[in-house]
């Protein structure tokens, strides 16, 4: 039975690996996004945001810029409410706003989240096999190195989409707009405006990506040892999960702190045409934030973090793991058919 599990013809192909992560995608957002929808009414009772303000909204898989019109925005943030707590949010906003209102701004995410996780973990799957085949099966290098190129991949090709999203999104522009406002952007700073915001991103979540795979990948081995199990459980990969994405967040954190400076200040400069500082490279923000807040300003914001990250990481990949062994399982299945018809 191990050998069988360990032929390549068992293994998911890169479809049934696209369709597992895609469902993880699917799940992880449905699961995620009413926690950031209440965190957002919470920071927004005790802070509002005033006009022209804006925030980052995440759900575990993408970054929105949330801009407040008349200090309102249509989504994310409504008026400030009168919260307790999580729990007295969740009741009060279901009771008062309808279910529907927990999943405020889904369908960006997805129309965004999916593309970029499915490309993210194909490839993650198809490098570390590849790397496996060169490098040796137990080499402790391979999830550093396919989890931190298969990020970069994803972080490169999904990066103009991202601005082209952000532009519509704030602009309610035409598409006959957009591409105006795409092509004079690309005719004055060229084609590498595009990538605009790209390198605080891949400073974020290449780092992340090479500490989550390698804690999770040692994390799942040791587990699956102590429980005598040959391949992760669903139990294994949660909390492998869990474990290795809050190690990865509270590491990589000072990085998300400056590309959610960077990302507000250049909306808020575009918004209320306020004129853009000079101080944009990454090191010169760290530095910024240290003079004003001290060390403790770049690990801003830890607790909603993990609150986020650590089930956002734990449901994505435990569905993943699940998707892939329901596909290996069939296809050893319609093997042995093939083999006694």
């Amino acid at each position: 039975m191990a050998e069988m599990s360990d032929s390549s013809l068992d293994k998911p192909t890169i479809i049934q690996q696209a369709i597992a992560s895609c469902c993880g995608a699917i799940i992880t957002s449905l699961f995620v996004t009413p926690l950031d929808v209440i965190k957002t009414r919470l920071q927004a009772q005790s802070n509002p945001f005033s006009k022209g303000k804006c925030f980052v909204y995440s759900n575990g898989l993408m970054d929105h810029i949330c801009v407040c019109e008349n200090g309102d925005s249509k989504a994310w943030y409504k008026k400030p409410g009168h919260f307790k707590g999580m729990l007295d949010a969740f009741v009060k906003i279901i009771q008062i706003e309808g279910i529907k209102s927990l999943w405020s701004g889904l369908p960006p995410t997805l129309i965004m989240a999916l593309p970029t996780t499915v490309i993210y973990f194909t490839c993650y799957d198809q490098l570390s096999e590849a790397l496996k085949s060169r490098l040796g099966k137990d080499n402790e290098h391979i999830p550093v190195l396919a989890g931190s190129l298969s990020r970069f991949g994803s972080v490169t090709v999904v990066s103009p989409l991202e601005l082209i999203r952000t532009r519509m999104q704030y602009r309610n522009l035409s598409y006959n707009q957009l591409y105006t406002c795409i092509s004079s952007k690309v005719a004055t700073d060229g084609w590498f405006s595009l990538w605009r915001g790209w390198s605080s991103t891949v400073l974020r979540d290449v780092p992340f990506s090479a500490i989550y795979w390698y804690n999770y990948e040692s994390f799942k081995k040791m587990m699956c040892k102590e429980f005598g199990a040959c391949e992760p459980t669903f139990f294994i990969a949660f909390t492998s999960g869990a474990a290795s994405g809050s190690i990865a967040a509270v590491i990589t954190l000072p990085f998300d702190v400056v590309k959610t400076h960077r990302q507000t200040e250049l909306w808020e400069s575009e918004t209320l045409k306020i004129p853009q500082r000079d101080c944009t490279s990454t090191w010169a923000i760290m530095r910024k934030i240290v003079a004003k807040n001290g060390i403790t300003g770049l690990f801003a914001g830890i607790i909603p973090r993990l609150f986020k990250v650590a089930p956002a990481c734990a449901i994505m990949i435990s569905t993943y793991e699940y998707g892939k062994s329901f596909f290996s399982h069939l296809n050893e299945k319609n093997e042995k058919m093939n083999q006694h018809p």
